[in-house]
């Protein structure tokens, strides 16, 4: 029986490992086929060295200021005079027929909602903005407005995993997944992809936001905390010399690599890289986070009074610095964004809160950046999962439901055209007047900015050659971008 036993587990180790036609050897090749085939590969071994794109480049990374909840372009930028005027009118229903909306009825059984806000146009380009964005209206021709974007799920948490992944369904990689994964990272002693998070919650869909989904772990974002360690467990415990730390971590990599030889598996590769990573942060992440060395007028750009004070204002800053050590793709999640009516979300009292606590710090991002020479090849985006409904809420007159059809986002940097406003909607603000700029548009041109060809850029898992923009038509918006 032990006979029997063992020579049943030679058989099967031998058909996984030994075996060159076995299964080991099929999933070898399947990893290995499912390297971004277009990129030149590196010629150093670590996951995240840079690579050579599919042409030359207008960016070298990405800022992305997530405005978590549903910013409503109504009350910011799309200015619809014709709304203003026929307030607490009902929606005429050609504009509701065959529509969905979250809380469905909440919105077919409403009345046009005017903005409460003033308009104006602003700067050579004569941008719309309101007063609730001083700040931005400042700095418009340096910004290029999209005005019909367009998303396919009109609740959060999928909304907000779409406009991250490209589709609705969980355990797809995300966009700075993405990009780490084709161009790598030019920094050595950080993460390739770096989170921060502000407001009162983090947002809904938590982790797998920024998640790698089937990339190796490497590529995932890694979230910095705001106060006490960056991150968790990554201080030497007391009475651990630096040299007896070194020690073990060279064990370990030797353990690992001998374990990567034998399987192939990526994911060997992402723990010997995490360790190496985890040990080069323990002096860069506190040397990244201690902003004590900034000056006072560089603080009060951002609108920073205390630098340690965990804001929006100061994750802001902590992007300009990871620019500056050539992050990748760093990811700012600004929540609480939901305006349906009531006491605590509504467009009157909270809108203008939270407009307070990003407008300054984005406007000062921008600046800064542009005055270190840093804005040309960093693409700055700000914007959410979807917008607002040009009608009211039922159940208030002070909140408006989430809209898919029709929001506004903007860009800076990074060959994006300054000045610009592209995309026009209708008299309501309902929908777009000609073509929509999809999510898949959106993506594509991110990643062509970037120098990557979206059609090219793959991953294959499950025999599925899988893409940021999916296989449904996707364009790069060359009306916005130089």
């Amino acid at each position: 029986m032990n006979n029997a036993y063992q020579l049943q587990e030679r058989t099967r180790r031998h058909f996984f490992r030994d075996c060159g036609i076995g299964v080991g050897a099929m999933a070898l090749g399947d990893l290995l086929h499912g390297q971004p085939q277009s990129f030149a590969q590196p010629s150093a071994t670590g996951p995240l060295d840079p690579k050579v794109a599919h042409f030359p480049a207008k960016a070298k990374r990405v800022i992305f200021l997530f405005m978590a909840g549903g910013p409503s372009q109504l009350d910011m930028f799309d200015h619809k005079p014709m709304l203003t005027e026929l307030n607490g009118q009902p929606m005429p229903q050609s504009y509701l027929e065959g529509k969905r909306f979250a809380f469905m009825n909440s919105s077919h059984r409403t009345n046009l909602l005017g903005t409460k806000r003033k308009f104006q146009q602003y700067g050579d380009s004569g941008a719309w903005c309101s007063d609730l964005l001083p700040h931005t209206a400042g700095i418009v021709d340096k910004l290029t407005f999209l005005h019909t974007c367009k998303t396919d799920l009109f609740n959060h948490a999928p909304a907000k995993i779409f406009m991250n992944t490209g589709t609705g369904q969980f355990g797809r990689p995300s966009l700075g997944a993405w990009l780490t994964y084709g161009l790598g990272s030019e920094c050595d002693n950080l993460p390739g992809f770096v989170v921060l998070q502000s407001g009162p919650r983090g947002p809904r869909g938590g982790a797998v936001l920024w998640g790698s989904g089937m990339l190796p772990t490497t590529y995932q974002g890694v979230p910095l905390r705001n106060q006490g360690e960056p991150i968790l467990n990554l201080t030497t415990p007391a009475g651990v010399e630096d040299s007896q730390q070194l020690e073990v971590l060279d064990a370990v990599r030797k353990l690992n690599s001998q374990r990567l030889a034998d399987t192939g598996d990526e994911e060997i590769a992402t723990r010997i890289n995490a360790y190496e990573m985890a040990y080069r942060m323990q002096s860069s992440a506190p040397e990244l986070m201690d902003t004590n060395g900034e000056t006072p007028d560089t603080l009060a750009m951002y609108g920073i009074k205390d630098p340690n004070e965990p804001s929006f204002a100061r994750n802001c800053l902590l992007a300009r610095r990871l620019v500056e050590r050539g992050v990748r793709f760093i990811q700012l999640y600004h929540t609480n964004w939901d305006h349906h009516g009531g006491a605590t979300e509504n467009l009157e009292t909270h809108l203008p809160m939270i407009c307070r606590d990003i407008d300054q710090p984005c406007a000062g991002l921008i600046r800064d950046l542009e005055q270190r020479g840093l804005l040309k090849d960093t693409i700055v985006v700000w914007g959410g999962e979807f917008g607002r409904t040009p009608m009211g809420e039922v159940r208030e007159s002070t909140g408006r439901n989430h809209h898919i059809d029709a929001f506004t986002m903007w860009f800076a940097g990074g060959g994006f055209k300054p000045g610009t406003s592209f995309g026009e909607t209708d008299e309501f603000g309902f929908g777009p007047v000609g073509e929509s700029t999809h999510v898949r548009d959106i993506h594509a041109t991110l990643l062509h900015q970037l120098g990557i060809d979206h059609e090219r850029l793959s991953f294959r898992t499950q025999g599925l050659d899988l893409r940021l923009t999916g296989v449904l038509p996707a364009r790069v918006i060359h009306e916005i971008v130089g």
